[in-house]
């Protein structure tokens, strides 16, 4: 088996600021993995994320760091062994995903039709947060980032310009158990389906015997399955994002854990291109709350990319971009390899 493995870094500029309760982004950093064997090549693309101990040049590093192994025929199930999960990981698995569909050879078979993903409005004044939400008008999914500053006020005048809409919040770990607890009320009446990590990732404890009037979501707290032990109690959901597994081999197990344990299940992502989402959208078809709006915020998005449907619908991408064959064999694939059943839906 004989393979080139290749790997950059690209910076792609955002339509406009991105603003979570702790930091504004208006540029992005993503890598790019590139995997070459017989004629076709698989790709597949991370998002470095600071938050996580991750910079472009760790990731840079942890690619170079498996360059060897990768050409000499990984796995996807060796390369949970030679990296942790992060954005690397996550490059590099997606690419072996993609690769490994073109080697199939013919043209791909039917996949997923598409998902309902949110439109994300990221903090701003009350006032101009409750003009975006008046911007994204036909959007049936919103989702509110927030912070400890003026939750309520913000919360309100999203919901005033989206009286219809499905709502979810986004604290970033910025609330503390007090201030969730002033705000039930407030988020019952803007008809909140769910809050997603309020507390610091190190707080969960906090949450025990916490009767939360809206369901929590736990993202930064939940990374790979066998975190799913600690949260079951804790949380009603959690976040599946390819950056935090380590790419969809990773991911797919995470969302068979997390039903298993009777969890519902939101796939998100980091701001990144449709390369990154194609994968995302594999486990998306079998979630409940989809967050894969990622590419829509950026200035110019790959050819072949995602399309935004104004009502918030996310059509998939072309498969020269990215390829997997249906998602019943990906999935199926997918639990033979970590051995751990068939996945829900199937």
């Amino acid at each position: 088996m004989l393979r080139n493995f290749r790997f950059r870094l690209e910076n792609h500029r955002l339509r406009a600021p991105f603003r979570i309760a702790r930091s504004v982004r208006e540029r992005v950093d993503v890598v790019v993995a590139e995997i070459s064997q017989g004629g076709v090549t698989g790709r597949g693309e991370g998002t470095p994320t600071a938050h996580y101990g991750e910079t472009p040049e760790l990731v840079l590093a942890q690619l170079q760091q498996v360059h060897a192994a990768v050409e000499a025929g990984a796995s996807r199930l060796q390369l949970r062994q030679l990296l942790p999960p992060g954005s690397a990981r996550n490059a590099i698995d997606c690419a072996l995903w993609d690769l490994e569909a073109r080697l199939e050879g013919g043209p791909p078979l039917p996949g997923i039709e598409g998902v309902l993903s949110a439109r994300t409005i990221s903090i701003d004044s009350a006032d101009a947060m409750g003009r975006a939400a008046q911007a994204v008008a036909h959007a049936r999914l919103i989702k509110a980032k927030l912070s400890a500053d003026n939750p309520a006020d913000r919360l309100k005048a999203v919901r005033a310009h989206e009286p219809a809409a499905t709502l979810i919040v986004d604290a970033n770990e910025s609330w503390n158990i007090s201030l969730l607890a002033a705000l039930q009320d407030d988020l019952l009446a803007c008809d909140v389906k769910l809050v997603e990590q309020p507390l610091p990732a190190g707080a969960d404890g906090e949450l025990a015997g916490f009767a939360a009037r809206v369901p929590l979501c736990a993202d930064e707290s939940c990374h790979v399955a066998a975190d799913v032990a600690a949260l079951r109690a804790r949380y009603q959901f959690i976040n599946i994002k390819l950056d935090k597994t380590g790419g969809l081999t990773e991911a797919l197990a995470l969302l068979r854990t997390a039903r298993a344990a009777g969890m519902g299940v939101m796939v998100g992502c980091m701001i990144g291109t449709s390369l990154a989402m194609a994968p995302a959208l594999q486990v998306a078809a079998l979630a409940d709350y989809a967050d894969l709006d990622g590419p829509w915020w950026l200035c110019e998005d790959r050819a072949g990319g995602l399309a935004f449907v104004d009502d918030g619908a996310v059509l998939p991408p072309s498969p020269d971009l990215w390829m997997c064959g249906p998602l019943g064999r990906a999935a199926g694939g997918l639990a033979q390899d970590a051995g751990i059943g068939q996945p829900p839906g199937q």
